[in-house]
């Protein structure tokens, strides 16, 4: 197995909305804002190489929503998906899988594109299956208000107009155990629905793609939750959770929108938890 870090777009949010009621004080500590109190962000996501499958784990916003739609977001560098696959020896055709933590539109918009003549949408991966699950699907394409702009059609409908679009089953607990694609996944509902965290097992390392339920390094205190999350007391015993078996087995935490800082890892602190490492794809993928 070979393990790839794909850089799909850099952006920015709120620093307010990041960290819901956490005082700017604090959490500018870690997230320094800029003078709209905007802090940066970026989408990250992980290109899982196993035998003859080729996983994308989250796509990014992609590129077909308006100017005035991305002038909210700041999006800024170079990086994109593209690019990102061709550094590592890839492209786009290559995937056959493409699994999407949640349906959000910075975590699925790149997986939809245009057609030639922009008359309409198709898969942006032409021999790839689309993997969520049936409880978020319904969630998503029947949104609550709260979620309503994050939960865009014409990223969500053509997967399943293509014929290309896969369920995940459903854990009887929490953590469904090597699931169809090889690893297992734990399943988070404080954010929205059914979002999904995989645990990929690589060499001796335990690699935890954190999506939103970790997205900065900023958001390791437990009481640290996001405004956009539409069940914040759920996140809370969520997170530690889920931080606290990631300390104690030494999980490799792969922060998907955390500009700065790529892989931590983290140990049990007098209250909650704290950073013991921090690293980069390059100390790890090898």
């Amino acid at each position: 197995m070979n393990l790839y870090s794909i850089i799909t777009g850099n952006f920015k949010l709120d620093g307010g909305a990041m960290f819901g009621v956490v005082p700017k004080s604090i959490w500018q500590k870690t997230n320094p804002s800029d003078a709209n109190n905007m802090i940066d962000l970026t989408t990250r996501s992980l290109l899982i190489e196993d035998g003859d499958r080729l996983i994308l784990i989250d796509t990014g916003m992609g590129n077909k929503q308006s100017d005035k739609f991305f002038g909210y977001y700041y999006l800024s560098g170079d990086a994109t998906l593209d690019g990102s696959l061709k550094k590592h020896g890839f492209h786009r055709d290559d995937i056959t899988d493409v699994f999407m933590t949640h349906l959000h539109f910075d975590h699925c918009g790149g997986s939809i594109q245009w057609n030639r003549d922009k008359t309409g949408y198709e898969p942006a991966f032409k021999n790839a299956h689309f993997w969520t699950n049936e409880d978020h699907w319904k969630w998503a394409t029947q949104p609550n208000k709260r979620e309503k702009a994050s939960f865009l059609k014409e990223n969500i409908l053509p997967m399943q107009e293509s014929g290309q679009l896969k369920f995940m089953a459903l854990p009887t607990g929490d953590t469904l155990k090597n699931s169809e694609l090889g690893f297992d996944i734990f399943f988070a509902d404080g954010h929205t629905d059914k979002q999904m965290i995989p645990l990929i097992q690589y060499k001796d390392k335990t690699i935890a793609y954190m999506a939103d339920l970790l997205p900065t390094l900023g958001h390791l205190p437990i009481s640290f939750v996001m405004s956009y999350d539409t069940r914040p007391l759920i996140t809370l015993d969520e997170k530690e959770k889920f931080l606290s078996t990631a300390a104690k087995n030494n999980y490799y935490l792969f922060l998907e929108h955390d500009a700065h800082n790529e892989i931590i890892t983290i140990d049990t602190a007098e209250r909650g938890f704290k950073v013991s490492n921090i690293l980069t794809s390059q100390d790890i993928f090898k």
